[in-house]
């Protein structure tokens, strides 16, 4: 009788274990989908590092971040909506530029490059209407 209390509480242990797993899971895919705060406009970035430059134009702003290694861009629409051409572009000094283009509802972006010592240039498009900086980030 005592070996099956012992396997009974063992297999609460397993069980508890199994519910700890899958809530931390479950926690991790609702922050990866969004979780606090995805809908405002205070929203966490999709590029890695701090923000750097902002450039307003009419139709929405072109964002440039850095972190210590790389430089990564977007164009933000100003109003979500529908579909329209937007595209952003970032290179850096000596190197290929990388673009992202489309016709998307929200924003453009985002396209990284390695800058570590480095100058980049950013331009970015929303409905015709967009902003670039000079070099940046020297």
């Amino acid at each position: 009788m005592t070996r099956g209390t012992e396997g009974h509480a063992w297999g609460e242990r397993r069980g508890l274990r199994r519910h700890v797993v899958v809530l931390a899971l479950a926690t991790a895919f609702a922050l990866v989908l969004g979780g606090a705060g995805a809908g405002s406009a205070d929203a966490a970035s999709v590029c890695a590092g701090r923000p750097k430059k902002t450039v307003k134009f009419a139709t929405g702003e072109l964002r440039v971040y850095k972190s210590r290694a790389y430089a990564c861009a977007t164009a933000v629409a100003a109003k979500a909506g529908k579909r329209r051409p937007m595209a952003v572009t970032i290179q850096p000094r000596g190197g290929h530029p990388v673009t992202d283009s489309g016709r998307y509802t929200e924003r453009a972006g985002p396209v990284t490059v390695h800058a570590l010592n480095r100058c980049v240039r950013v331009s970015g498009t929303v409905a015709g209407r967009g902003g670039r900086t000079s070099w940046i980030l020297c």
